[in-house]
């Protein structure tokens, strides 16, 4: 179960560091992108042994508890497919995801929302923006959450 999480981890890293098109982590502070275009941003999908070796350490250290928490989050999440890729990119570009993804992750729930985007941002790629775009997570759930709850696009989610 834990190569299973492992790889999981990393297939999901790897795809949404892919889809990541950082440009602002500051809220109406600065306006220059966390990641300068170019040579600097291709370097966000590179995955080298090192950077390979933390994140499994980093998965490695983590409590079993919270391991299971996360996946249980994980398994929640599951059918939110390329969803999950632009909400990684909504929190550093401010791209917003579309009214369908929303959906989705308002169906997981705040809390593995939360954890779901906090995790990621302890991978080696990501970690570096860690501290930037906390206050974004909880900046595209309140979006998201509003979104769906607004009368207007309650026919748009109609089950």
């Amino acid at each position: 179960m834990e190569t299973k999480t492992i790889f999981m981890a990393f297939f999901i890293m790897t795809t949404l560091v892919s889809y990541a098109y950082p440009s602002s982590g500051q809220e109406d502070v600065d306006v220059e992108p966390l990641v300068n275009p170019g040579r600097e941003f291709d370097t966000l999908d590179v995955i080298s042994p090192a950077s390979q070796d933390y994140n499994i350490y980093m998965l490695e250290i983590l409590p079993p508890k919270y391991k299971m928490y996360v996946e249980t989050c994980m398994d929640k999440m599951e059918p939110i497919g390329k969803c999950g890729l632009y909400v990684i990119k909504e929190i550093l570009t401010n791209e917003p995801v579309s009214r369908e993804c929303c959906l989705k992750v308002v169906r997981a729930g705040k809390e593995c929302f939360i954890e779901t985007n906090k995790l990621m941002f302890q991978f080696y790629q990501l970690k570096r923006f860690a501290s930037q775009v906390s206050f974004k997570i909880n900046e595209v759930w309140n979006r998201c959450s509003a979104e769906v709850e607004s009368p207007s696009s309650s026919a748009d989610f109609a089950i």
